[in-house]
């Protein structure tokens, strides 16, 4: 499905928006939940990869198709190594066999199981016969996904002497290695984090309990995106969300005061998005180590206000769903952008000229969709494979819909 977005304005200046919950949060959570019953989740996220994992973790298949769901294939590489006499097959989608899952794999094979690969070395799809795992010490590149080594944490407690896990240099995306440790914590697992070292201890049981998903700060980037590429009062209610959140993403909340929106924390646990001000910086610099999903919406969002920007750590966007910083730099220079990248960086310089009727290529991925939906707010544009945003936000373009965003289906 590809949408033709006409250029657009919120008509409604104070809208309200309901995102469910953190992909990132309900993921880790399932996890938890297939290896301790007795915890009960809500607002958990609708997304199509948290779908899959609820999928697959219930299926008695012995081949399980997770698509481009990559956080369920690291998680659940990690989850079916460990259940032992069973035995079964991790594919996915053709980008997904193109995705590595070596450092994983290894990290596994060093405690015990039993993994082999069907097809192309270091690279689903995986073969895993479940087991026992003994060993309890491994060490990883402290630079690899964060999802690598939530996925070793996640299992930790299950093991019979715990984890002690090793990261060997700088790390990446800290905030995701310390939600995954507050929620072993919200049961009851406990947990040490010091210098390079991550221990997490046996807990063969924990208490029931009842466990309350915070919303996706990812998708609420988009939201932020808007209220910046809009008119000074536009204000928009976002729920529900917490000022000490687990997600490294809510960062958002200070990135965007340089363009002029500020965040305010309600009682009810929602947020209110506002534009306070016009932008005042003529460069914006980041280094999105910690949070590099939001790398697209940032560099959209300076395009549309005419900004520069030289983003950084973004070393781990090249191997999501698509090579993101390859993706960034042919959209926005079809758009006339004059953009550079490196491994893991982005350049962008100050321009105020935007082309129309643009057919923006998504890639198969949802980010790439959503991070350039308010650019229609500067100008048309066709968003190509648009269907895509159901791996993380299903309703996105209906709640676009509802603050006045124009589009219409058009054929290929």
């Amino acid at each position: 499905m590809n949408l033709h977005l006409q250029k657009s304005k919120v008509k409604n200046l104070k809208s309200k928006v309901t995102i469910t919950g953190s992909k990132s949060e309900t993921n880790r959570l399932l996890l938890l939940q297939a290896l301790y019953p007795n915890l009960t989740l809500d607002n958990i996220s609708n997304s199509d990869d948290s779908e899959i994992m609820q999928k697959a973790l219930k299926s008695l298949e012995t081949e399980i198709d997770v698509h481009h769901a990559g956080t369920a294939m690291r998680f659940l590489t990690a989850f079916f190594a460990i259940q032992e006499e069973r035995e079964v097959v991790l594919t996915g989608s053709s980008r997904m066999k193109e995705r590595p899952i070596k450092i994983l794999v290894e990290a596994l094979q060093e405690l015990g199981a039993d993994i082999s690969y069907v097809e192309n070395e270091g690279f689903p799809p995986i073969q895993i016969k479940g087991r026992k795992l003994i060993q309890n010490k491994v060490s990883l590149p402290a630079n690899v996904s964060s999802q690598y080594i939530s996925a070793l944490l996640l299992i930790a407690p299950k093991l019979e002497s715990g984890l002690e896990l090793t990261l060997e240099g700088n790390i990446t995306s800290v905030p995701y290695i310390k939600m995954t440790l507050a929620l072993l914590n919200e049961i009851g697992v406990k947990t040490s984090f010091e210098k390079n070292k991550i221990t997490v201890c046996h807990a063969e049981h924990v208490e029931a309990s009842q466990l309350t998903v915070e919303s996706d700060w990812s998708s609420a980037s988009y939201w932020y995106s808007i209220v910046a590429l809009s008119e000074i009062g536009t204000q928009i209610t976002l729920s529900s969300y917490k000022k000490n959140s687990l997600q490294g993403d809510a960062v958002l909340t200070e990135i965007y005061k340089d363009f002029g929106v500020e965040t305010f924390f309600n009682e009810n646990n929602t947020i209110t998005i506002s534009k306070k001000a016009t932008h005042n910086s003529q460069l914006i610099t980041h280094n999105l180590n910690n949070c590099p999903d939001i790398a697209q919406t940032i560099a959209v969002t300076c395009f549309g206000l005419g900004i520069a920007c030289d983003l950084y750590g973004l070393h781990t966007l090249k191997i999501k769903e698509t090579d993101r910083l390859e993706a960034l730099k042919n959209e926005l220079t079809k758009l006339s952008a004059d953009i550079s990248v490196t491994y893991d960086s982005l350049h962008l310089k100050a321009s105020n000229k935007i082309n129309e009727n643009i057919k923006i290529k998504t890639y198969q991925d949802h980010r790439m969709a959503m991070a350039f939906a308010p650019l229609s707010l500067k100008t048309s544009m066709i968003i190509e494979e648009a269907e895509v945003v159901s791996k993380s936000y299903p309703s996105f373009w209906e709640d676009l819909k509802s603050l006045g965003f124009l589009f219409q289906s058009i054929d290929n």
